[in-house]
């Protein structure tokens, strides 16, 4: 199976996502998308695929969303994905793409759909809290 992780390795979350793929037995394609940014046809694929629009992809926290004026709800989607070319930390991550489907992983336990088989426990998540219990079995 090949997994596709769209990550960032500066956010906590996105590290811990790799790191269940990892866990799982996957060796994930990673695109580090602050590196290579985004081009129009693959953010709209991956929206599409994820069932997210611009709007609920955008990130806006520990962005410059608020200083770019996005946050206002009048802003159109077209608007809001030229920003996202032109600034790629506003798209939220990680988005993961796996034959199961593709999917914004936030919370982080959301990957665990996507994968083959769940990785051996514990686990927990960026936060600390549990998982995956030391028998394998999911706590979300």
């Amino acid at each position: 199976m090949t997994v596709v992780i769209h990550h960032n390795p500066a956010c906590g979350t996105s590290r811990n996502v790799l790191a269940i793929i990892e866990a799982a037995g996957e060796t994930p394609v990673v695109i580090d998308y602050l590196e290579v940014g985004w081009t129009r046809p693959q953010l709209l694929a991956l929206f599409a695929a994820a069932g997210l629009t611009p709007r609920t992809a955008l990130r806006t926290t520990k962005s410059p969303a608020e200083e770019l004026g996005l946050l206002d709800p009048s802003v159109s989607d077209d608007t809001l994905l030229e920003a996202m070319l032109e600034h790629p930390v506003l798209v939220n991550r990680p988005i993961v793409c796996s034959p199961k489907g593709v999917r914004l992983c936030r919370p982080s336990e959301a990957v665990l759909d996507l994968l083959d088989r769940l990785p051996p426990g514990p686990m927990t998540k960026e936060d600390g809290t549990p998982l995956i219990d030391a028998k394998g079995n999911r706590l979300d």
